[in-house]
C-alpha cells in the first residue's frame, strides 16, 4: 500500500498540522519518505499511526489500486 501525497496534504490541512508537527510520532526518515519517496510502501502500522495522528481513517490516506 502507498500513501497518496495529496490525500495526506488534505488530512494535514484538516487538522492544521505540518509534517514537522508529527516529529514526536515518527522519525524524520519516515516523514521524509512518506512525503518524497514515490516507491515507499509503509507498513499498515505506520499508516494506522499516521491516521490516528491526523484523526482520520487509514483508508482515507492510501492510494487506490488500479
Amino acid at each position: 500500500m502507498k500513501v497518496n501525497r495529496q490525500k495526506l496534504d488534505v488530512a494535514l490541512a484538516r487538522v492544521c498540522k505540518t509534517m514537522n508537527d508529527l516529529n514526536n510520532i515518527f522519525s524524520m526518515v519516515t516523514l521524509t519518505r512518506l512525503r518524497n519517496d514515490r516507491e515507499y510502501k509503509p507498513t499498515a502500522k505506520t499508516v494506522g499511526r499516521l491516521a490516528k495522528a491526523l484523526n482520520c481513517d487509514g483508508i482515507d490516506l492510501i492510494e487506490e489500486e488500479p
